[in-house]
């Protein structure tokens, strides 16, 4: 069944990214179309460290203050080696910088998909409708569904996270596995948690973990290692891994490694980490003609700077400028597709670089503080710790912009 409707715009993925690059179109009065394959938004996920940069995203949307309510501000970075068992760094994480002062809270994934999804008008986006191929067709894409249907549209835009059929489309490989893994959970408590509003980090001999809390009542942890060939086949089983995180923070102190033992099996996950080459982003298509990618489905990255969901919000913004001012130009079919492209071809411009940077680093990053070399555990134990939150400052210190079309 084909769609007699000609999308000016469909975005591929109700994510965070998805409903960022949508709602940024809505602010400046640019109708798109969300493609989402599952019944209904996706609101499982874990805590989402949000820094100065992804509020300012957040801002420019309308969204921000929706989400300051829900959430605690964290006053500092502060990390502990469990192979020395003492504080290594305190850092302040609401200096001034370039761009104002900072601000980092750990949102809860959940509230902030819904806090994207109900500013969109009804019938944005159309649920249980998987992508499976595209076809060219003159000026226009047409996105094939699961179902049969067939959609036409002016321009196709992949947010289709670390999988992307997009992404695919435009010469991309599949993400590359670093090695590693992330186990996550979150802990829901009845009663106020106790903790300061600091973002704890913990390192020890090959891992790296944080203890976050997002608000009065709720706490996300994370852990990241490379596992041994025994760990790999238990990475799907909670509760094996569950009991390796307790094992590793066997030096953690017990008022923090209570929300771990606390934490049930069903809200821990493991998964693998991946990123892009950073010789595919700076050599691949991130734009071609009337089609790009955007958040996961560009940059899949290492979370060691915490700026994967901060950086799709930038992108969002971003393509929602150049895509209005595209819009606001009237003309013939051949006119707008010129104007569609180019206007693309900055995106991929502007994101291109800012995106290397956020992706080399935390993929280094990665591998330098979980290395076991005793050079590396040095450093990594004396100095890296400071190091890696002024890094986190540094990194968050940018402002994609206000959403307006002026050029």
């Amino acid at each position: 069944m084909e769609s007699s409707v000609v999308e000016n715009i469909v975005i591929v993925g109700a994510g965070i990214a998805g409903l960022a690059t949508s709602l940024a179109l809505h602010r400046l009065g640019v109708r798109s179309l969300v493609l989402e394959y599952s019944d209904s938004l996706r609101v499982t996920g874990f805590g989402l460290t949000t820094w100065t940069n992804a509020w300012k995203a957040l801002d420019a949307l309308g969204v921000g203050d929706i989400l300051r309510n829900q959430h605690l501000q964290l006053q500092r970075n502060v990390t502990t080696s469990l192979s020395l068992g003492q504080q290594t760094s305190s850092l302040s994480l609401i200096g001034t910088g370039k761009h104002g002062d900072g601000e980092v809270r750990c949102v809860r994934r959940q509230l902030m998909i819904e806090a994207l999804g109900n500013e969109l008008p009804s019938g944005t986006i159309r649920f249980s409708s998987k992508v499976v191929a595209i076809q060219e067709s003159g000026f226009f894409k047409i996105v094939h569904l699961a179902d049969g249907t067939t959609i036409k549209t002016k321009v196709l835009v992949g947010c289709d996270g670390i999988n992307s059929v997009v992404a695919k489309w435009l010469g991309f490989k599949e993400a590359s596995f670093t090695g590693r893994y992330v186990i996550r959970g979150d802990i829901k408590l009845t009663n106020k948690h106790g903790l300061q509003p600091n973002f704890m980090h913990f390192f020890g001999e090959g891992f790296r973990s944080g203890v976050l809390p997002c608000d009065d009542k709720t706490v996300y942890w994370f852990f990241t290692w490379t596992p041994t060939t025994e760990e790999k086949e238990l990475v799907n089983n909670p509760a094996k891994m569950k009991r390796l995180v307790l094992n590793k923070f066997e030096k953690m102190p017990s008022d923090i490694r209570c929300f771990i033992e606390k934490t049930e099996t069903e809200d821990i996950l493991t998964s693998p980490l991946r990123y892009r080459h950073q010789w595919e982003l700076v050599l691949g298509n991130i734009s071609k003609g009337n089609v790009c990618v955007v958040g996961d489905a560009f940059h899949p990255m290492a979370p060691d700077l915490g700026q994967g969901g901060c950086c799709s919000l930038e992108d969002g913004i971003v393509l929602g400028r150049y895509l209005a001012q595209a819009f606001c130009k009237k003309g013939e079919s051949e006119e707008q597709y010129k104007e569609i492209e180019a206007s693309l071809r900055k995106y991929a411009k502007e994101r291109r670089w800012r995106s290397i940077d956020i992706s080399v680093t935390s993929y280094v990053l990665g591998l330098l503080l979980q290395g076991d070399l005793k050079l590396v555990a040095h450093v990594r134990d004396k100095v890296l710790p400071h190091f890696l939150a002024e890094l986190l400052l540094k990194k968050s210190d940018f402002d994609c912009g206000k959403l307006n079309t002026s050029d």
